[in-house]
């Protein structure tokens, strides 16, 4: 039995077709298989001079009862981030596909957000508890900006394991003296130990459970710093004159310390510190008013500029993510401190040259 030319022609068209059809069907599984990415893009923006929503209610985002407070003006917006994916629930490359052709998203390697072993829930929690620090080191820094005393105390957080403080130090200790000086925060902290060098023991009093413990550690020079260290990190705990309230529901991470520590000393204060602009902004920010750097900038800028902002202040310690991706409409300032934030907001806000604040292309 022979077989035409047109037999053959059918043939080659079937096994075409076959072909064809196996490569979009390959094409669609792949598609579909979990990425190692998480997708970041904008997520909601708080005006924390305005009000949010909470367990159904309407409240002020800070609000500071007891205490004499001033009408504001503005709008001071604070940015969030979303991430879509996590290890237990990974986002298909298809979906990832998105985030190539958007500027406002931008596919991050899972193990960048969440360390080896550590889950979803254990990132939320995670980022409550920074949350939390942040609004004590924003009404910190409010506070210390507008000279209002308060106490505070270093307490240690973690001892790093095979460290001169493993087994003597525990987490929850209080500082209270290192080498009979009182310890009135981390610089001093660390000046005390780095002074005392690696040749003799520092001594440290530690509260412990109430009761006063003398402890002698020798410090090592730490790899990272070359300086001498013992091997802990510390956290703050504040006593504060008033009650400062920030509520905030569902919203994690240290980012908006910055904002707050705004608003809180705009409501403090009298006049209008924001006038009638519409300003955004992120950073961390320590009970000294330093401004450090946050994640999801990018992102940030675009969730800003959405909402309707035309200003944005951003940590100069982020600016090499900043320059060249600023989205139109929107202008963007570089602040190290609170200070820089302030100035930038009073000069925004009277109308005056901008022209001469420090940006991301220009110190």
């Amino acid at each position: 039995m022979r077989t035409s030319l047109s037999d053959r022609g059918r043939v080659g068209r079937a096994v075409g077709w076959v072909l064809l059809a196996a490569a979009v069907i390959g094409t669609v599984l792949l598609g579909m298989s979990p990425s190692p990415y998480a997708i970041e893009r904008p997520g909601p923006v708080y005006d924390v001079l305005g009000k949010t929503e909470v367990n159904g209610k309407s409240v002020p985002l800070i609000e500071i009862p007891g205490q004499k407070t001033y009408p504001t003006t503005g709008t001071l917006d604070m940015l969030t981030v979303y991430v879509d994916g996590s290890p237990q629930n990974r986002v298909s490359w298809i979906e990832l596909a998105s985030s190539w052709f958007d500027a406002s998203r931008a596919a991050v390697p899972l193990d960048e957000l969440f360390p080896a072993g550590q889950t979803e829930r254990q990132s939320n929690a995670e980022s409550a508890i920074d949350m939390t620090n942040s609004q004590q080191d924003a009404t910190a820094a409010a506070l210390t900006e507008l000279k209002v005393a308060y106490a505070s105390t270093i307490v240690v957080s973690e001892v790093i394991k095979e460290t001169p403080a493993a087994g003597k130090l525990k987490a929850g200790d209080e500082l209270v003296t290192a080498n009979g000086e009182q310890v009135t925060g981390l610089t001093m902290l660390q000046h005390a130990i780095r002074s005392n060098g690696v040749s003799k023991p520092v001594e440290l009093v530690v509260r412990r459970n109430g009761k006063l413990r003398t402890l002698e550690i020798t410090p090592t020079i730490n790899p990272d710093s070359k300086k001498p260290a013992i091997g802990i990190y510390t956290g703050s705990t504040f006593t504060f004159p008033f009650d400062v309230k920030i509520q905030l529901q569902d919203v994690g991470g240290p980012s908006a310390g910055m904002m707050m520590a705004l608003g809180i000393y705009d409501k403090l204060t009298p006049g209008d510190l924001v006038g009638h602009a519409h300003i955004a902004g992120t950073g961390t920010i320590d009970p000294s008013g330093a401004v450090g750097a946050i994640g999801g900038i990018r992102q940030k800028m675009y969730g800003a500029r959405d909402a309707g902002a035309t200003w944005f202040l951003a940590p100069a310690s982020n600016c090499d993510e900043v320059r060249g991706h600023i989205p139109s409409g929107l202008t963007v300032f570089a602040v190290k401190t609170l200070d820089d934030s302030l100035a930038d907001v009073k000069t925004i806000a009277s109308g005056a040259d901008t022209s001469k604040l420090a940006t991301c292309s220009r110190p």
